[in-house]
């Protein structure tokens, strides 16, 4: 994408309802006020709250929200060019039950209260594979803290990857520190059971793996 393209899509995020674009500092000094009224001030209702992280283009967002109109959605991404469509694309089908936050993902018990959060999904993570990344994985024991931290006691984490690495490093993080496994699979379009929310939604990359039938694995977890 050029740097034309990119600034123009910057520019138009700003004008969007359903884009919230904090700085930093701001997060951090605790000033976002959108913190523990994600309902009330932003979606305007009482609906359970989900979020997406490092949602990309925004594409299963906006399918989670589409499906599930009685449920809030917020995807998370520090690249908003990407996302950019997905906001737009909400917009212009009228789904007022989405939105999207540009920041990193280490911030976000920053940016939600404690039980504010009902459900995380975590779709086609980069797994940082060399081990000096493991920092960034984003279901390393760090992350399933900061995860424990805004969701609610049951609420419910999703990993969906082409990574056998992920979704092998994270069934074993969670084995290990005797979280619960609620369902995993390795193959979810070769294997019956997945949820339909796993099966019926599909990234751009994610048809392009199953057009190499590169297996799509599937973890659904909730953090002791």
């Amino acid at each position: 994408m050029g740097s034309k393209n990119k600034l123009k899509r910057f520019n138009e995020n700003k004008t969007f309802q359903n884009v919230v674009e904090p700085t930093r500092e701001e997060v951090l000094q605790n000033a976002l006020h959108l913190k523990g009224k994600w309902n009330e001030s932003f979606f305007k209702n009482a609906n359970p709250i989900v979020l997406e992280l490092g949602c990309g283009k925004g594409e299963y967002t906006v399918g989670l929200a589409r499906k599930y109109p009685n449920k809030n959605f917020i995807g998370i991404d520090i690249k908003g060019a990407r996302f950019w469509r997905g906001a737009k694309t909400a917009i212009e089908e009228g789904i007022h039950n989405v939105g999207f936050i540009r920041t990193q993902i280490e911030l976000i018990t920053f940016l939600f209260d404690d039980n504010e959060i009902d459900e995380i999904w975590i779709t086609f993570p980069d797994p940082q594979i060399k081990y000096k990344r493991t920092k960034h994985r984003l279901t390393n024991q760090d992350f399933l803290q900061r995860y424990k931290k805004i969701m609610k006691p049951e609420g419910i984490i999703h990993l969906k990857t082409d990574s056998e690495f992920m979704h092998g490093y994270t069934l074993g993080i969670l084995h290990g520190e005797g979280h619960k496994v609620v369902y995993a699979n390795h193959d979810i379009y070769h294997n019956e059971g997945a949820p339909e929310s796993v099966t019926s939604i599909q990234t751009f990359y994610e048809k392009q793996y199953l057009e190499k039938n590169k297996p799509i694995t599937y973890v659904q977890f909730k953090i002791k």
